[in-house]
């Protein structure tokens, strides 16, 4: 039996932990993040044939370093590199939420689009094109209400596809304006001469020019405890190689 690893990300009251809890039911446990006082929960679920270490990411509503909470979150994302971010929105503020989706498929295109509370947004009268989101996002898109467990099948279908690599997702890419992109294109040979190719050094680049000097911590102290060889400097951006 193959065992994958599924981030839950959402933002905080999308009903992201009643689905975790929901999947996982007793089989969980909770702790710290190393080095920070934020709560993680972990816990296991299976699917067919296959089994899933479920992490409930804590609820952010970005993955800016602008609480611990975002950075334990980012930090997992990027360096853990689970086989599936199951982004968690809920289907009455979808322009809110779709923000931290777009953050996430900017890091992974191994990511699902769960659309919670689908029963709420009928009852307003609210119409979701799925079809039409998951064209544009790029990745799998499905909707569910996790309190009256409707539509959890088709979730675990999906999950399944971009775990086992069945899917082959073609992730929105966001294009900035001219200088920002002169920017990042600049940046980005620098970031992989730096810290290799393993991670998504677009999305590092970008923040980079946005002066994330959390984001900047996090990957001298990751590169230091992996012993990963790498040499050169990022100019004038404050990133140089740890030895």
């Amino acid at each position: 039996m193959s065992q994958y690893t599924v981030a839950f990300a959402g933002n905080p009251n999308t009903g992201k932990s009643t689905l975790f809890n929901l999947l996982t039911g007793l089989r969980q446990h909770t702790g710290n993040w190393a080095g920070k006082t934020v709560v993680t929960a972990e816990g296991r679920f299976t699917h067919k044939e296959h089994t899933y270490v479920a992490v409930d990411l804590p609820g952010t509503y970005s993955l800016y370093s602008n609480s611990a909470d975002e950075e334990a979150a980012r930090d997992y994302i990027i360096f853990e590199q689970p086989d599936v971010t199951l982004v968690v929105l809920d289907a009455t503020s979808l322009e809110r939420n779709l923000n931290l989706a777009l953050q996430v498929l900017e890091i992974t295109g191994r990511a699902v689009v769960c659309i919670n509370l689908i029963d709420e947004a009928r009852r307003l009268g609210i119409d979701i094109n799925l079809k039409r989101i998951a064209k544009r996002l790029g990745v799998p898109v499905t909707a569910i209400s996790a309190r009256n467990r409707t539509g959890i099948d088709e979730l675990l279908d999906q999950i399944e596809r971009v775990a086992t690599g069945a899917f082959q997702a073609e992730p929105l890419k966001i294009t900035y304006s001219k200088e920002i992109e002169q920017g990042i294109a600049e940046l980005i040979p620098m970031v992989e001469q730096t810290i290799g190719s393993r991670y998504p050094a677009r999305w590092i680049a970008l923040r980079l020019l946005d002066g994330d000097h959390s984001l900047l911590s996090s990957l001298k102290s990751r590169i230091s405890r992996k012993d990963i060889p790498v040499s050169g400097e990022v100019a004038g951006h404050g990133v140089t190689a740890c030895h």
